[in-house]
């Protein structure tokens, strides 16, 4: 599976965040709504989120240096974990304190009209960046189901703002539901409760986006397709007979480290060895591109040492 960064759609969700965020703003200030507040500042967070995206994308292209020879990848798996913070704070908690707060003292909204139309023009605008970030998926995710998909994606840009927007337009139909009971009724209450809810979503989808982030940082094989195609390419039955153990780590999205243990024959010359390494080396790259760095040692194969050791191969 590609490791696509999917630049398009976040770009595509900063933008109508940023046009969001300014429109329940102002919402908020002529109806006093605390749904619209409490989607306000989940769009504004939003919006900094894509910009750390962004910015992750940018510093993970950085070239090695002696003190990371292997490079800045990881950068774009720290920005993604940075934003599961943001979206748990500034989003979550702010509107469950916010719904909290609206329930204990409600009021009646104003000017109905402002946020009840914000609100539309949000699901319009959410919904135009929601199908950019699915179309963007979609061309890297495979057979993957949507659930496979964000739990075993290697970048985290795609995950990230499938969930915000899929997070946001839920969250716009609570705060739609929450106004308009509000109204309905002229209880104030509801628009408490519908941003209660919404900080219950936003605090729920952080958490999956902080696991699966964390995941990535601790540092994660490759795929089992991946794996396996290494692992055939590596033995040609001549120079190199068996696949004694094998490791693999991603070093970024889309560079891997392999370091494998391989058996010659006995009787190879130095010259031969070194020969079969690079020939495994260059079959390992045609098999899996993204086989960026990668370690064979050499070594002499015994069916019984293999019998009584067997080392995971991922």
């Amino acid at each position: 599976m590609s490791a696509s960064g999917g630049t398009k759609a976040i770009v595509a969700a900063l933008g109508a965040n940023l046009a969001i965020a300014v429109a329940k703003f102002v919402a908020f200030a002529f109806s006093g709504s605390s749904s619209m507040l409490a989607e306000g500042v989940h769009s504004l967070a939003d919006s900094g989120n894509q910009g750390l995206l962004l910015l992750g994308g940018k510093k993970a292209k950085r070239e090695a240096t002696p003190e990371h020879p292997f490079g800045y990848g990881r950068e774009r798996y720290i920005y993604g974990f940075l934003v599961s913070i943001v979206l748990f704070t500034i989003g979550g908690v702010f509107a469950l304190y916010e719904g909290y707060e609206k329930i204990r003292h409600p009021h009646e909204i104003e000017h109905w009209y402002w946020p009840v139309g914000v609100l539309v023009f949000a699901i319009i605008a959410e919904s135009f960046s929601f199908r950019t970030a699915i179309k963007e998926s979609n061309e890297v995710r495979g057979a993957l189901s949507w659930t496979q998909f964000v739990r075993r994606a290697k970048a985290p840009e795609l995950p990230v703002v499938l969930l915000e927007d899929l997070g946001a337009l839920v969250g716009l139909v609570l705060a739609l539901g929450g106004v308009s009971l509000a109204l309905a009724t002229g209880d104030g209450v509801w628009d408490g409760i519908g941003t209660l809810c919404i900080g219950a979503l936003l605090v729920l989808i952080a958490i999956v986006l902080a696991a699966e982030t964390k995941s990535l940082l601790l540092g994660e094989a490759a795929d089992v397709d991946q794996v396996a195609a290494i692992r055939e390419a590596v033995v040609d039955g001549e120079t190199v007979t068996h696949l004694i153990h094998m490791r693999t780590l991603h070093l970024g999205p889309e560079e891997l480290l392999v370091a494998a243990k391989i058996a010659v024959r006995h009787d190879d010359t130095a010259t031969e060895v070194a020969q079969a390494i690079d020939a495994a080396e260059a079959r390992i790259r045609v098999a899996c591109p993204i086989a960026r760095v990668i370690y064979l040692e050499p070594d002499i194969y015994s069916a019984e040492a293999a019998s009584h050791t067997k080392p995971p191969t991922a």
